[in-house]
């Protein structure tokens, strides 16, 4: 199983939202680059980082604060928010990021999706952010009525190297992860499935890897001092 611990980037900083609303976001560090590094110190092999004002706006807009991440560390960076077209993913990519995460365009423009799977295999992760079940995009501004399983199993066959699941509900709310809702859903498809929203201790962390999911991301747990990074990196590694 692997840990992702998070950077979400908001005005250059990383912060953490609760329930992905834009005006609950606390500061943690004004230095992201730095915030890497004390990941990577502690064990990390991947980091999840999300450009919060890149997913509103629908374009990059914390580009700096990704690209100094990404010389700051010797681990692979997953990089989610404002990627809607193929010409920002391949800068990504070439700028050095692992992973890129397609979430509001698998709603929007699902033929971009497939197609950054087979031009880029092992690189496009679909985030699936869900609210109540239903789909949620533009920076979870929105809430679609297509269900998240549904959105899933469209994708299938699309060759995506991750499915991120984040339940909005619990997200930053440190209420403990959907451990049910991600089971469902990594039961029902053979891509892998990686929890995210409400990781609030090492019991998620060992009940996720109990269900079989390979992959979590953690936030708001780790900067509130709830989770210690070795300790869960020990766990999910062991």
């Amino acid at each position: 199983m692997i840990v992702y611990p998070a950077i979400d980037l908001k005005d250059g900083r990383c912060v953490r939202l609760v329930r992905g609303e834009m005006n609950s976001a606390t500061v943690f560090n004004d230095d992201p680059a730095a915030q890497a590094r004390s990941f990577a110190a502690a064990g990390a092999t991947w980091i999840h980082v999300v450009d919060l004002d890149g997913a509103f706006a629908g374009k990059p807009r914390n580009a700096a604060a990704v690209e100094a991440i990404v010389k700051a560390v010797p681990v692979k960076v997953q990089l989610g928010g404002g990627i809607r077209d193929a010409a920002t993913l391949e800068a990504w990519l070439g700028k050095g990021v692992a992973r890129v995460v397609l979430g509001t365009a698998a709603i929007k423009n699902p033929n971009l999706v497939r197609a950054a799977c087979r031009r880029w295999p092992g690189q496009v992760a679909l985030g699936i952010d869900a609210r109540g079940g239903k789909v949620a995009v533009e920076g979870w501004a929105e809430t679609s009525a297509v269900a998240a399983l549904d959105l899933a199993r469209h994708f299938e066959d699309a060759g995506a190297a991750a499915i991120i699941y984040t339940d909005i509900d619990r997200d930053g709310a440190l209420q403990g992860v959907n451990v049910d809702a991600t089971a469902t859903l990594a039961r029902a498809l053979k891509t892998p499935v990686i929890a995210s929203g409400g990781i609030s201790s090492l019991d998620d962390i060992a009940a996720l890897k109990a269900a079989g999911i390979p992959g979590a991301i953690v936030g708001r747990a780790l900067y509130d001092g709830r989770v210690d990074l070795k300790s869960a990196l020990a766990l999910a590694a062991a």
